[in-house]
């Protein structure tokens, strides 16, 4: 199974990061550490991942501007081939540059159920609040403070004499356990056929006129009363693969991007000259590729009539 790869940025000891590394050694998670780095170069955390064989990297960034400091990470983060990225106690504000370049693409773990109390201090706030729980949320990063959609949570009951500490220390289990969890269905998901087909299906069904049928067995996107423009092959005559199928211009098309990338493009058998298959289920898909060969798939079978009343519609 291809593993998602992630790196994970971290300040001091890096407990949430060492839950990681140790969930991804089980053969059946879905992602893989392919970096630590940090802006504390005597992070503990630094050593116990150097430990485990994981490469890191560490620049302080004391003298530094937020953006400079941000870009050196983000070049060693690239450089490491991440895919995305796992905050783990990293104790920086991120800079709305960095953080546009991994939308959608980097987690955080914060010791609190948000929407309350974003920022430091949680479990002081919580008992001060005089709450019932407090807990932990894993949400996706954002350029507003701890504001990401919410990917999970885990309340933890506060107890009588509850400290600030003593919750801490419970919310800290339920953290270790939450983390890997979540980031598991999350970037599982680019290896799940039905959740990379409703992401085809709302791309294909976004194109003029689109409709969806079934056909040999496979979900298939056309123009109404017309010709079909994508289709979605999952295990199709038992290949093992899930690949969006689509027009492109003829053989030479065809062989240069088989030559370009023969894991990811491959001929469909059945299918003539003028069609590609791209395999969805390798990880490290370029979705906006995916969303313009949809397009060019449609044009490329779209009637004239239909083009033209287009054409005239964008004028106005």
């Amino acid at each position: 199974m291809a593993k998602a790869k992630i790196a994970v940025l971290i300040s001091g000891t890096g407990s949430n990061m060492a839950a990681l590394v140790y969930a991804a050694k089980h053969p059946a998670c879905p992602f893989e550490i392919v970096l630590v780095a940090s802006n504390n170069p005597d992070a503990p955390g630094l050593t116990l991942a150097a430990g485990e064989g994981i490469p890191t990297f560490a620049h302080p960034h004391k003298g530094m501007t937020r953006v400079d400091h941000d870009a050196l990470m983000d070049a060693a983060i690239r450089k490491s081939g991440a895919e995305y990225v796992a905050l783990a106690g990293y104790m920086r504000i991120l800079s709305p540059g960095f953080v546009q370049g991994w939308a959608g693409r980097m987690l955080n773990i914060h010791p609190s159920l948000l929407p309350k109390y974003r920022g430091l201090h949680t479990h002081e706030r919580a008992l001060e609040a005089g709450d019932s729980h407090g807990g932990v949320t894993v949400h996706l990063v954002t350029e507003e403070l701890d504001d990401g959609e919410i990917l999970g949570q885990t309340p933890v009951a506060i107890l009588p004499g509850d400290t600030a500490d003593s919750l801490a220390a419970r919310v800290l289990i339920a953290e270790h356990q939450l983390y890997a969890r979540v980031l598991s269905e999350y970037v599982g998901r680019n290896f799940d056929p039905v959740w990379l087909t409703q992401q085809v299906r709302a791309l294909a069904m976004a194109e003029p006129e689109a409709e969806e049928s079934l056909s040999h067995g496979m979900a298939c996107f056309g123009i109404k009363g017309g010709k079909k423009f994508a289709w979605v092959s999952d295990n199709h005559h038992g290949d093992g693969r899930v690949a969006l199928l689509v027009k492109i211009s003829g053989p030479d098309e065809q062989a240069m991007l088989i030559e370009r990338d023969p894991a990811r493009f491959f001929k469909p058998a059945y299918f003539g000259h003028d069609w590609i298959a791209i395999r969805l289920d390798l990880g490290g898909l370029d979705w906006d590729e995916v969303s313009q060969r949809i397009a060019a798939s449609w044009l490329a079978i779209a009637p004239a009539k239909l083009k033209r009343a287009l054409s005239v519609a964008d004028a106005f």
